[in-house]
């Protein structure tokens, strides 16, 4: 039998049911970066003095990920132990695309000898730009070689674009050409969100148009105004939620922090740390 006072308690349940089921839904929309990493060049200065105490900086305000070139102390080994003590994994560093072969097995085994994911193509051209098509060619052909020779030792090799990706040639555009002639599985792509604003084209629009191709961001703002000039993340008007809701669902793990040219590497780390960890999308 029931009761009036069995049905406002079964009632009652059900409203609990419903709004816990309301928050789960509304979770999607509200997703946070689960790691926050950043390139080392933009704390040059303070790793120049103090390698140690820079990262160790670093992890407070919260990163957990590195991108660096080279090993930083006496040893790999050495350089491994300090980062695992507190808490930053390496993750990708820096490869020449160059017809040098046996200066780029060097660096890539360094760069696994650190245990690294990723290596990077900085700058994927053998010329200063802009491209021509014979240009695209050609580094399409070296990047596929580069990819193979990353797989070999267990990492995916990714090139990362500028501006200069976006200026079109006799036929199209460079980015378009790399991703569309590279091998899918050895060549990723390592997307600058400030670098493709500046060269005209939208963040979001390119990272849907090449879903799985794309394994790290480099998170970097643009200020206000004509010179769009860099900015720290969260101090411009890039729309990072939009770009990290897409970038969820190809899932991209991996978000680095980089400003060119910046006057205090710390505080920008610092200020960045603080907004991408708040950061709802």
């Amino acid at each position: 039998m029931t009761t009036r006072r069995s049905f406002i308690t079964t009632m009652a349940g059900a409203s609990a049911s419903l709004l816990l089921s309301a928050d789960l839904l509304a979770a999607p929309g509200k997703n946070k970066l689960n790691k926050i990493g950043y390139i080392s060049g933009i704390i040059s200065k303070e790793i120049a003095a103090d390698w140690k105490k820079a990262l160790k900086q670093t992890a407070e305000f919260g990163f957990t990920e590195i991108e660096t070139g080279k090993y930083l102390g006496s040893s790999e080994a050495a350089f491994l132990t300090y980062c695992k003590e507190i808490g930053i994994k390496p993750v990708a560093g820096g490869v020449s695309i160059t017809e040098d072969e046996k200066g780029v097995k060097k660096i890539l085994d360094s760069l696994a000898g650190m245990d690294m994911n990723y290596a990077v193509s900085y700058w994927p051209w053998l010329t200063g730009g802009p491209f021509s098509l014979e240009d695209c060619k050609r580094s399409a052909e070296l990047l596929n070689k580069l990819g193979l020779a990353c797989k070999q030792r267990g990492m995916k090799l990714c090139w990362h674009n500028h501006n200069k990706e976006f200026i079109p040639m006799e036929k199209g555009l460079p980015f378009d050409y790399l991703m569309e002639n590279t091998d899918k599985d050895l060549v990723k792509c390592e997307m600058d969100i400030y670098w493709v604003a500046k060269g005209g084209a939208d963040p979001l629009t390119m990272l849907k148009k090449y879903p799985g191709r794309y394994r790290i961001l480099h998170v970097k703002d643009m200020a206000p105004g004509p010179a769009q000039d860099f900015e720290c993340p969260g101090s411009g008007i890039i729309d990072f939620p939009a770009i990290f809701r897409e970038a969820a669902k190809q899932n991209i793990k991996h978000y680095f922090v980089e400003r060119d040219n910046v006057p205090d590497g710390i505080a920008c780390l610092k200020a960045s740390g603080a907004y991408l960890k708040n950061l709802e999308f």
